[in-house]
């Protein structure tokens, strides 16, 4: 038996309001025809004040979705320009990812530094900064692919959520295929994040011999400086030692144009390659007191000191090609890494080192009779005017990449005081006796 249901209806007879529960006379299919049986059907008004209908959700999702496939796209082309100017691009390109891994990895490998006294231990720990630096921009590059190419992906996850669209992306940038979409937006993109992987690794693999052999070429000089100069490497020193013939007595002050001329070549491979790769700035000598900044700043003021000591020297073409390519190759490398250095200096400034280090050198250099032409205040003025165009980027350089503390070689992060290059002794067998005791 078919039983009617009433409306509650008010006590007063006005018309029921929009929020009150209806009754259909006769219920309707969606088309508008009568339903079978004809039962009642009940509709529901507006939802009370403050709730948002399932369309409105809907729609919000919706615009939701699309915003933060926005930022996919430009997470993906800031990941892939961060890539193209580090390991294509022949020149320093500027990329904040980059600039980010490099500043953070710093920071926390100087915190673990600073807490050792000694430059030994220091040198140890601060060696593996630049290789971990490699190793983790590359996860840096894929986890950035990664997180844009899943927002990018996740407004065609119609029944899936925002974890499916990780899942997918991971699987297409790795090229494991665990997971394959079936229809057409989906696997485009999935394709091209497996391009985009795969081509990231492969270049990084490109890159690093790239690295290593500029590493090569750069120690080979800095080795065969270290019997010249000392350990840590010194300007006078290197003056010194060549004018004694590394205790044989010949001097060798004519060999030092040779030397000035290897320096300038070196100056310019170490100009394009650091400013280009800067990771390279971080690269350790094997020897803990031993350095590139600190073995190049030892031949400009070598020199320096030779040109304001012997004005007229054989050479002095040489000598000044040396220093003009050397304080280039700094002030390059300095402004790559972020440092403010001027086009040109100022010969009024002054430097940092003064005139008491200055003869103290003089000193040792009188010590091994080498040849003094000009006096101590004309010399000086000459060295000033050629060592204010490399100080303050050799400095800079030397104190953020915690070099060995070598003499002239500037302030550092953790004071040190300043290494002197030592010196072995000449030693000499004893003549075994003539009559050994039987």
């Amino acid at each position: 038996m078919h039983k009617e249901v009433d409306a509650v209806l008010p006590a007063d007879p006005v018309a029921p309001s929009s929020a009150t529960l209806t009754i259909a006379d006769r219920a309707t299919t969606a088309n508008g025809s009568e339903r079978p049986g004809g039962s009642p059907t009940m509709r529901r008004g507006p939802d009370p004040a403050g709730a948002t209908p399932p369309s409105m959700r809907s729609c919000s999702m919706a615009v939701g979705r699309d915003l933060a496939a926005a930022v996919g796209v430009l997470l993906i082309v800031a990941a892939a320009w961060s890539v193209i100017g580090t390991v294509v691009v022949p020149r320093r390109i500027r990329s904040r990812i980059t600039r980010t891994v490099a500043i953070s990895l710093n920071a926390a490998f100087h915190f673990v530094a600073d807490s050792f006294d000694s430059y030994e231990p220091r040198d140890r720990i601060l060696a593996a900064q630049a290789p971990i630096q490699l190793i983790l921009q590359i996860v840096v590059w894929l986890a950035v692919f990664e997180l844009g190419f899943a927002l990018l992906l996740w407004p065609f996850m119609s029944t899936a959520g925002l974890a499916s669209a990780f899942e997918l992306a991971g699987s297409s940038l790795c090229t494991l295929g665990y997971l394959a979409p079936h229809n057409g937006g989906p696997t485009g993109l999935a394709d091209v994040a497996s391009l985009v992987g795969l081509g990231t690794v492969a270049l990084q693999i490109g890159y690093l011999p790239t690295i290593y052999a500029a590493f090569n070429r750069r120690e080979g000089l800095v080795t065969l400086l270290d019997s010249r100069a000392g350990v840590p490497s010194w300007g006078p020193e290197l003056l010194a030692r060549t004018h004694y013939g590394l205790g044989s007595g010949v001097s060798a002050v004519e060999q030092l144009p040779a030397l000035f001329e290897d320096w300038e070549r070196w100056s310019a491979d170490v100009s394009e390659s650091h400013a280009t790769y800067i990771a390279l700035v971080n690269f350790r000598s094997q020897r803990a007191l031993s350095s590139w900044l600190t073995a190049q700043l030892a031949v400009l003021d070598a020199a320096a000191l030779y040109l304001s000591l012997l004005p007229d020297a054989p050479g002095a073409v040489s000598a000044r090609l040396c220093l003009r390519g050397g304080f280039t190759c700094l002030a390059t490398i300095a402004r790559a890494r972020g440092f403010a250095i001027p086009d040109e200096a100022d010969p009024n400034a002054g430097i940092t080192l003064t005139y008491e280090d200055f003869v103290d050198a003089i000193e040792r250099l009188a010590s091994v009779d080498f040849p003094l032409e000009r006096s101590n205040e004309d010399a000086w003025l000459d060295f000033v005017g050629w060592r204010v165009n490399y100080e303050a980027a050799a400095y800079a350089i030397a104190s953020a990449i915690d070099a060995p503390p070598a003499m002239w070689s500037g302030p550092r992060r953790h004071p040190i005081p300043a290494i002197a290059p030592m010196r072995p002794a000449t030693r000499k067998a004893q003549r075994p006796p003539l009559n050994p005791p039987q």
